[in-house]
């Protein structure tokens, strides 16, 4: 009975059920002629990443309708295109253990102008959408990027500027409040105080006879 219940066990064991797998990189990417780019891709799972684990890209030119293999990642092995574009030009430089799948491109040229597609598998999710990043090689910076840049940081070092200046400007009004509400709080002495402040500039000081004590009234020249 005991061989018996173990066989059943067996037989009515269901597998694992697939489930989406959700694949991102960027969305776009500029570089000069002669530097090195990084392509990055990654992915969320519902599972823990596989042994299986697999990366896969490919690259399109621009102008062209056909994409061609470039790198592939398979049973912890990485494969390199030895014969296409890149050649000597790719490096792989994830860390698929944490579902990181990126790759290098050396010494870019004009001609590397396209868009890249990355997908990956972690079985037995193995569906998923693929998710694609365009590069764009230029000889130098582009004007228009340069002026938004500029742009951009401008914008940003002005609102700066308008916190500090705001936030000085406003502990010297409550600076100024709370002084002025403390001589108040002091009868017969805040006239004086405020001579000695600087703030009777303009103004006249006539003696009046308080009784019981000597003070000065300020009253305008």
């Amino acid at each position: 009975l005991y061989s018996l219940g173990a066989e059943n066990s067996r037989v009515l064991k269901v597998p694992e059920q697939s489930q989406a797998i959700v694949i991102y990189t960027g969305w776009e990417r500029h570089a000069l002629v002669g530097s090195d780019i990084r392509l990055s891709c990654s992915f969320f799972s519902w599972r823990w990443t596989s042994e299986d684990v697999t990366f896969s890209w490919t690259y399109r030119p621009d102008g062209s309708r056909d994409a061609i293999s470039i790198f592939h990642y398979t049973g912890g092995a990485a494969y390199l295109d030895n014969k296409g574009p890149f050649r000597d030009r790719l490096e792989f430089v994830g860390n698929p253990g944490r579902r990181d799948g990126s790759i290098l491109l050396k010494n870019l040229e004009l001609s590397d102008n396209g868009t890249f597609t990355c997908d990956a598998k972690n079985p037995p999710d193995i569906v998923g959408r693929p998710s694609s990043v365009r590069l764009l090689v230029f000889e130098k910076v582009p004007i228009q990027a340069g002026v938004i840049t500029g742009a951009i940081i401008g914008v940003v070092l002005g609102l700066l500027l308008l916190i500090v200046v705001i936030y000085y400007l406003m502990r010297f009004l409550v600076a100024r409040r709370v002084f002025s509400l403390s001589v108040r709080s002091v009868p017969g002495l805040w006239p004086a105080a405020l001579c000695q402040s600087g703030f009777c500039q303009g103004l006249e000081l006539k003696p009046e006879p308080i009784p019981g004590m000597d003070t000065c009234v300020a009253k305008l020249a």
